[in-house]
């Protein structure tokens, strides 16, 4: 069993790149201004991305970076400064969907650990002593394999593998999306995604519309959520264990690596499958994040109805991120936040933390700034002080209980 096996989260911008380390992640996976998928992520500069690597140093964690669009041939103008920059500033791996830039690569910045990207399609052993005579240092797997296959690709294969867990799935083979593209002239396979599938669609028969606003069909996947399986893939020794949602929220990436990394350390440190009541103790923490429906890919099953979402367009919005601890009076037991969602006197929060996980209390007094008294918290990113009978850390978060 792999008990150290790594916890891979995704970052859009600095910010939630340090998030997710703090709360966990073995390595972050972000996203350059060039030659990178969801260019609507806000992404990094050279420099961004240097002082991910330092504070990830701090963390003993990884940074990856992204370099995974499908190039044209005008596509490679700067690329090979560009991979040597990401070698220079300490990037462990990129992460390729281009056995072109594989070469490049390995010839102009070789420290740099190369991985294939889900969109290779790559479903089998196979696949991997094909892609081993690039020099490539880890395969991430299509997601459309289920455990079977992924153990079968982990038992026959030398090279590290990577599998999904978490976040959306394309409903179209391994990302190999057209529809944007043919709809919009948006290239998903070249960072546009305009998320085609996602979109409320009339129904024709014989050039008739027969749907009516209540009956819009969409075609979108349920989101994956793995969690019941890690114990398999570490037992498969799967080398990493990866999220998506480069454009999620701080508080999503805080709450669903929190949650992975005490799932990991507790199957690592019993190495036996979690009871049904741990299982559902970890759904429930999940949940607090989750605001699409979920399903767990093909892992156990071939997706069928159930598995697809229709009618829904897009994710829901939750309130229930509060806050964030900007620091923590030990003697007078009161916390500076930063106000995020509404909270008034009397409410009941759930701290949770990199070292603290969900301490519960009630909100008895708030100040503002002025100090003043006040009863309700209604304006995003207002500072007040809060008293919290236990101590927190900044950084922590607060949510609703």
């Amino acid at each position: 069993m792999n008990k150290k096996i790594e916890l891979l989260a995704p970052a859009g911008d600095l910010h939630r790149a340090k998030v997710a380390i703090m709360y966990g992640a073995n390595a972050v996976y972000i996203g350059g201004k060039k030659f990178s998928l969801r260019s609507r992520a806000s992404n990094f500069e050279i420099s961004d991305i240097k002082e991910a690597v330092l504070f990830a140093n701090k963390y003993n964690a990884h940074i990856h970076v992204t370099v995974n669009m499908i190039p044209h041939s005008d596509d490679f103008d700067g690329l090979e400064q560009y991979l040597i920059e990401l070698e220079e500033v300490g990037v462990t791996a990129i992460i390729v969907a281009s056995l072109t830039i594989v070469k490049i690569a390995k010839k102009v910045a070789p420290k740099l650990e190369v991985h294939l990207s889900t969109q290779m399609t790559s479903t089998n052993s196979m696949c991997c002593d094909f892609y081993k005579q690039f020099a490539i240092d880890r395969l991430v797997l299509a997601r459309e394999c289920n455990l079977k296959q992924i153990d079968s690709v982990c038992t026959n294969s030398d090279l590290p593998i990577e599998t999904f867990i978490h976040g959306a799935m394309c409903t179209n083979y391994s990302g190999r999306c057209t529809l944007s593209n043919a709809m919009t002239l948006r290239d998903a396979n070249r960072g546009g995604c305009a998320q085609s599938c996602r979109w409320k669609y009339h129904l024709l028969v014989n050039n008739e519309i027969v749907s009516d606003e209540n009956t819009l069909f969409s075609m979108s996947s349920k989101d994956l959520l793995a969690f019941p399986y890690i114990y398999d893939m570490m037992k498969s020794n799967v080398a990493s264990l990866k999220i998506e949602g480069r454009m999620k929220s701080a508080y999503y990436i805080a709450t669903v690596v929190k949650t992975y990394r005490d799932l990991i350390d507790e199957i690592g440190e019993t190495q036996q499958p979690l009871n049904q009541q741990r299982l559902d103790y970890y759904q429930n923490e999940f949940m607090k994040a989750e605001n699409r429906p979920t399903c767990f890919g093909f892992l156990d099953h071939e997706p069928d109805k159930n598995d697809h979402l229709y009618g829904i367009n897009g994710a829901g919005v939750t309130h229930d991120f509060l806050a964030v601890v900007m620091g923590y009076d030990d003697k007078q037991k009161t916390a500076i936040l930063q106000v995020r969602n509404h909270f008034v006197i009397g409410d009941e929060m759930e701290v949770f933390g990199p070292n603290i996980t969900n301490q519960c209390f009630k909100v008895s007094e708030i100040l503002d700034e002025k100090m003043n008294f006040i009863e309700v918290c209604n304006k995003p990113m207002q500072i007040v002080k809060v008293s919290i009978p236990f101590a927190v850390e900044t950084g922590d978060m607060i949510r609703k209980r």
